[in-house]
């Protein structure tokens, strides 16, 4: 099968994906580690954006909250995410990312088709969909669940091998996401990954400021 996509689909990045710190001048996006919102981690958000390497990123998804409320902890959390120079990204359509003034989108290849030109980060599963990230010129693919992961129990893996076949597909930066650690990410040659809970550990106390 992935012959015969090869063939539709021309390789950009060679087998052996650039390991963490190396320049990659054909990617839009620098490597680095992408904190995913979530319920579980939101007392601890703040926190681990201040103890993220710079130029590191925030997925915000947080679909717990209504729409209103979604919108304003989306603006808190992008203010501290600037602050550090990290990119503040939403879960939605590109249109709705720009009206909360998000730096980019996240979302499936057909939900961030169309509308305003912003960093889209489209989610993909398996080679299908990541065809389907291609031919929409998503500027990173974020390809999952790499190993099992809490947020999705039971759910089977891409594993280490797959995972490493299917990005050499991508024609865009690859983001391993689904029980990603620091030690995966460089034992699987991925400079770009994201994480929840293990990025969420990084969290600092931080304390308001005295008037």
């Amino acid at each position: 099968m992935a012959r015969c996509y090869s063939d539709c689909v021309p390789r950009r990045y060679p087998l052996r994906l650039p390991r963490s710190g190396t320049a990659d001048k054909a990617a839009p996006l620098p490597a680095g580690s992408w904190l995913v919102s979530d319920a579980r981690i939101d007392d601890r958000i703040e926190g681990a954006l201040h103890a993220l390497p710079r130029g590191s990123g925030l997925i915000f998804r947080h679909y717990h909250l209504s729409p209103r409320e979604r919108r304003a902890r989306f603006a808190q959390l992008a203010r501290v995410a600037r602050k550090h120079g990290h990119k503040a990204v939403f879960s939605a359509s590109a249109r709705e990312a720009r009206r909360v003034g998000a730096d980019g989108a996240y979302g499936s290849a057909r939900r961030l088709a169309s509308g305003p030109a912003l960093l889209r980060l489209v989610t993909a599963h398996s080679l299908r969909e990541i065809g389907e990230a291609n031919r929409m010129r998503a500027d990173a693919i974020i390809l999952s669940p790499v190993f099992p992961t809490g947020t999705h129990p039971g759910a089977p893996a891409l594993g280490a091998l797959r995972f490493r076949l299917l990005a050499v597909r991508a024609r865009a930066p690859v983001i391993a996401l689904g029980g990603m650690t620091a030690q995966r990410a460089t034992a699987i040659d991925a400079p770009r990954w994201a994480a929840i809970e293990s990025l969420a550990q990084l969290a600092r106390p931080v304390f308001p400021r005295r008037s």
